[in-house]
């Protein structure tokens, strides 16, 4: 299949699949929870050291709540913070493994089902590969060098940590490049993580030219990078805004709980979307490692 048939098959697998779409829509949800959360505390963050001129601690949003709010409440919300932030963490590896083995099931044409088996044995792996390129996400990288601006301590040593944090970055930006059809591969193929990730780097190498061609079709089409990082910057800040805004006339208590419904439909509209492009995304590169796969291995020769 050429690239252009790739993502049309892609694209209607997205759309007649409302099983696989669950699946992107429940990872996307709790990935984009997360990385607002740390987003919100990064802005508030930022606000503190340049603006406001003062250094506050790793906890000081949770202080400013414990005051704000009665105890029950403040117990409450940092119990529904601490198991939220487990379940952001887990969730989507544990959805990927089912986005990946319903749409490889899609596309040959099998019956699409078993999305919860094969989430769940598929997990482990899954989330071991996640963790290795963990510095590829912009929204933690943005976190640790807000806490390198904070506590880095003179300007000589910031410059070093902060050049080398983003030095890491670009090599797990890389590195998650080199690896994007390991996920395929322990899905579909049953290998183990590091043979996956062996058998990623020779399939990207040996097919680079037309890989590279189908990561820009999916940019042009999907613009999830621009997306992305237009809802990086409107979440928080809609976020943050009403939050100000509730502060003025209700109570901390009531201010807290109405900023936190509206986080949640906010994170839930915009979820909706992103499930859309992340199945679409995950499902062009199913494809892709489905028909690569068979072709015959470039260093395999036959007399």
């Amino acid at each position: 299949m050429t690239p252009r048939e790739i993502i049309a098959k892609a694209w209607a697998i997205t759309r007649e699949q409302r099983g696989i779409r669950w699946w992107g829509y429940t990872s996307s949800f709790f990935e984009t929870l997360l990385h607002l959360k740390m987003l919100v505390y990064q802005a508030y963050f930022f606000w503190s050291f340049v603006i406001a001129g003062s250094t506050i601690g790793l906890f000081e949003i949770e202080e400013i709540i414990y005051r704000a709010v009665p105890f029950p409440v403040f117990a409450a919300i940092i119990t529904i913070f601490l198991v939220l932030l487990v379940i952001e963490v887990f969730i989507p590896s544990f959805c990927l493994g089912a986005m990946i083995g319903l749409g490889a099931k899609a596309h040959n044409k099998e019956k699409v089902d078993g999305g919860f088996v094969l989430a769940l044995y598929n997990f482990f792996p899954l989330f071991v590969l996640k963790e290795i390129v963990v510095l590829s996400s912009v929204s933690l990288a943005i976190t640790f060098t807000s806490v390198i601006l904070r506590y880095g301590g003179s300007p000589s040593m910031v410059t070093f940590l902060l050049s080398a944090l983003w030095l890491l970055w670009l090599f797990s930006v890389t590195l998650k490049f080199l690896l994007c059809f390991s996920e395929e591969a322990i899905v579909i193929r049953k290998t183990g993580t590091f043979q996956a990730m062996g058998a990623s780097f020779k399939l990207v190498i040996s097919h680079l030219s037309k890989i590279v061609f189908l990561l820009v079709l999916l940019f042009v089409i999907s613009l999830r990078i621009v997306i992305n990082a237009l809802m990086a910057l409107l979440l928080p800040a809609l976020v943050i805004g009403f939050a100000f805004l509730f502060s003025t006339f209700l109570s901390g208590t009531v201010t807290a709980i109405l900023t936190g419904i509206i986080s949640l439909i906010l994170v839930a509209l915009s979820s909706y979307l992103f499930a859309y492009l992340e199945v679409f995304k995950q499902t062009a590169w199913t494809i892709t490692f489905l028909e690569l796969g068979k072709l015959k291995e470039m260093d395999v020769i036959e007399g």
